[in-house]
């Protein structure tokens, strides 16, 4: 890993977009960050599209992707497509209706062993927005240690489903959907684009980015991913000063400053 600063002017000027995870890349406490959200406004302005890629629930990001500045968010890491289309909101799901349907069942199973095998387990408070993954909280409102953490995920991969941890939640779900596959649907699907991992940046701060940090050959983790460093099998190859918004605020400036002196 290298400073941001380090990052060539001319890779940067060769972006065409903007992959980015949300929480504690662009918020705080849940709340995007003034500096983050001008950011945003800016990178839209100059003609760079951004993709949120997200573990938060479809019913969460609803309002956000028609408020915000962006091309359209994938919720539920990989599950849930949602854009704008006109004054309303698009949404298209990976797996089909009853795909989903079988799917639902089984995770409140899981959900239900989780609360009763380890103890100080609760479910995230966006649970009522969900529609394909649960989600325990381990940093927003409560707080678990590495080893309930762990056996959270113990848990869920005995039920047969994903599991991974962002900033705040352990994410459960059943399928092949990820924020790798995540990409490589919307950019398509809303761009009208080939994916070309190359063409695109992606920022994150957690170990449920691993995956972007692994296939994107440009990627940056905002300056608080530190606290998950340790358990990081790859890391972005840059790293920002600022934390959350001020360094999402940050690499967009340094963007746009590329394409300027480009």
């Amino acid at each position: 890993m290298q400073p941001l600063d380090q990052c060539p002017p001319a890779q940067l000027a060769a972006v065409r977009g903007v992959l980015t995870d949300i929480d504690d890349t662009l918020t705080e406490a849940g709340a995007i960050a003034p500096e983050a959200l001008t950011a945003l406004q800016r990178l839209a302005a100059a003609g760079i599209p951004v993709i949120a890629i997200t573990g938060r629930p479809a019913g969460w990001s609803e309002p956000f992707a028609l408020a915000w500045p962006v091309h359209g968010i994938v919720a539920e890491n990989g599950a849930v497509l949602l854009r704008r289309d006109g004054e309303r909101l698009s949404v298209e799901f990976s797996q089909d209706e009853a795909t989903r349907r079988d799917n639902f069942a089984r995770l409140q199973r899981c959900a239900a062993a989780v609360l009763a095998e380890v103890p100080g387990s609760s479910l995230a408070r966006d649970s009522s927005g969900r529609l394909t993954d649960i989600a325990i909280d381990h940093s927003e409102f409560a707080h678990l240690d590495a080893m309930q953490i762990e056996a959270v995920c113990a848990v869920m991969r005995t039920h047969g489903l994903q599991a991974t941890v962002s900033s705040i939640h352990i994410n459960g779900w059943i399928g092949a959907h990820s924020k790798w596959t995540a990409a490589q649907w919307a950019v398509p699907r809303l761009l009208g684009l080939d994916f070309d991992p190359a063409d695109w940046l992606f920022v994150g701060d957690s170990s449920n980015d691993q995956l972007m940090f692994e296939h994107l050959p440009l990627s940056v983790g905002v300056a608080n991913i530190a606290r998950f460093l340790p358990q990081l099998q790859h890391r972005p190859r840059y790293l920002t000063r600022g934390e959350r918004g001020s360094g999402f605020a940050e690499l967009a400036q340094r963007l746009l400053a590329a394409r300027t002196v480009g």
